[in-house]
């Protein structure tokens, strides 16, 4: 079971952040107290809302903003190259599965 979002990006804004240091063979980077390194990097804040209605009834916009019509999804990213797959003003689904324990 699974519920469809659609969300359009409204922002992306960019501040310091931090992520996790690994070695050529994708292993985390220890010190010499057995804690991960890490290093400094760009992080992307990304903030999405619901679509809104376009007047149109039966489109599918519609019919999301009367199921949801308020609402935000943000999102903190330190990956550049899915970052670059989101471009400001446009909507996108985000699905909501359920995970395994």
């Amino acid at each position: 079971m699974s519920v469809r979002c659609k969300f359009k990006v409204t922002q992306i804004s960019y501040s310091q952040g931090s992520r996790n240091l690994r070695d050529a063979d994708g292993q985390w980077v220890k010190d010499e107290r057995g804690y991960t390194k890490t290093e400094q990097c760009r992080m992307a804040t990304i903030t999405m809302s619901p679509v809104y209605a376009n007047g149109d009834p039966k489109h599918e916009n519609s019919q999301f903003w009367d199921a949801s019509p308020g609402g935000e999804f943000k999102l903190n990213c330190v990956n550049e190259a899915a970052v670059a797959q989101l471009e400001l003003g446009k909507e996108y689904y985000l699905d909501i599965t359920p995970a395994a324990p």
